[in-house]
């Protein structure tokens, strides 16, 4: 028994000794390869994929040095089941590692064209993708370690036998999560929104931070973070302000007195347009849009590069007409009447139809003559 415990801590430091010898060495061979001018990617590689590698490959010295160790028959299948689920475990771990670096070498390729709504589509795909093949790595991973425990295995045979009804009592157990993984894929590839865009979500304004595999995260403009349901952008209309491109229009409203000076009022829009660094001289109108009994509504459209400076420049543009109508033309601003409002005269027509005295007649006093 000690002996066996002996055999086991040598081959444990020999594995050791070895796994780093090796990783020296290919550390070595990845930096010449990594010189200037070679133009190659192993490094990255073997920076990301180093520890599962060491992992592996001393999992597997080990298992192929357990017939020296000449372990008791009692302690043998047990060494042998935990050098086979460590060796699947870095397996599995070291496929995780390379779909990780599969997406991100594909993401950096697709976003090279530098084109911004191209990048976002990109990176959302990629990312939805990446969780969804890493999840897939994981549960064969578990179901792998699980099947080598003999008890498992024999009921993973009996339910085979079973698979339909196993599989619809899965799908009814995981409805809900199946229908958010489902959206998700159908969301990404079907370009309904994109990390980066700005949109608007049960009347919430903000910017897609964030996709999972079963949420979308919202970041809003009060810093704020909603956690939506994938299903929801499936089964729910949303606006999407940066779709196709990031420019909008911007829009502000203002109720002003019947008598305000819009001819006047469009000269100074256009100026202060012209003048002001957020517009990006695509698109401006000032129009009279409505009126009721005692103000007119008066609609001031431009454009913007995109919403954050489409809100900014809608807030000046708002603020400097208020204040070009204060200073200069205060009767335009609206106003409550409190005078009673004047009466027109009845004509020649109107009158004679009001009855009266005939003309000509003087009618008596009350008093008397």
């Amino acid at each position: 028994m000690w002996w066996s415990l002996l055999r086991l801590a040598v081959v444990g430091v020999a594995a050791a000794l070895l796994t780093y010898g090796l990783d020296r060495m290919v550390q070595v061979v990845a930096r010449r390869l990594a010189a200037p001018g070679s133009g190659s990617g192993v490094p990255v590689m073997v920076r990301r994929c180093r520890r599962p590698v060491l992992a592996l490959t001393a999992c597997l010295l080990l298992s192929a040095a357990q017939p020296w160790i000449n372990a008791p028959p009692a302690a043998r299948e047990g060494l042998r089941h935990l050098f086979v689920i460590l060796s699947i475990a870095s397996g599995g771990w070291l496929c995780a590692r390379l779909v990780a670096l599969l997406v991100d070498s594909a993401l950096r390729l697709a976003v090279h064209r530098r084109d911004a709504a191209w990048a976002g589509r990109a990176r959302t795909q990629a990312s939805v993708l990446g969780r969804i093949c890493q999840a897939v790595v994981a549960v064969a991973t578990l179901g792998a370690v699980l099947m080598t425990f003999p008890v498992v295995r024999g009921v993973g045979t009996s339910l085979l036998a079973s698979a339909g009804l196993v599989g619809v009592a899965a799908g009814v157990a995981a409805q809900s999560t199946l229908a958010n993984v489902f959206a998700g894929v159908q969301m990404a590839f079907g370009d309904l929104a994109r990390i980066g865009d700005v949109v608007v979500v049960a009347g919430e304004w903000g910017t897609v931070e964030e996709i999972t595999l079963t949420a979308v995260v919202i970041a809003t403009w009060d810093q704020r973070r909603l956690v939506m349901p994938m299903s929801y952008f499936v089964g729910h209309p949303f606006e999407n302000w940066s779709r196709r491109s990031s420019r909008i229009t911007g829009t502000a409203l203002l109720h002003l007195d019947h008598h305000a000076p819009v001819g006047l009022l469009r000269e100074e829009f256009d100026d202060f347009l012209a003048k002001s660094d957020l517009w990006d001289g695509q698109g401006s109108a000032l129009q009279v849009v409505d009126t009721t009994p005692t103000t007119i509504v008066v609609r001031a459209l431009a454009t913007a590069a995109n919403a954050d400076d489409a809100f900014e420049l809608r807030c000046r543009l708002r603020e400097h007409l208020i204040g070009h109508l204060r200073d200069n033309h205060p009767y335009a601003l609206p106003r409550i009447p409190v005078a009673e409002a004047p009466v027109r005269r009845p004509d020649a027509r109107d009158a004679a139809d009001i009855p009266g005295p005939a003309p000509g007649r003087r009618t008596p006093s009350p008093e008397g003559p």
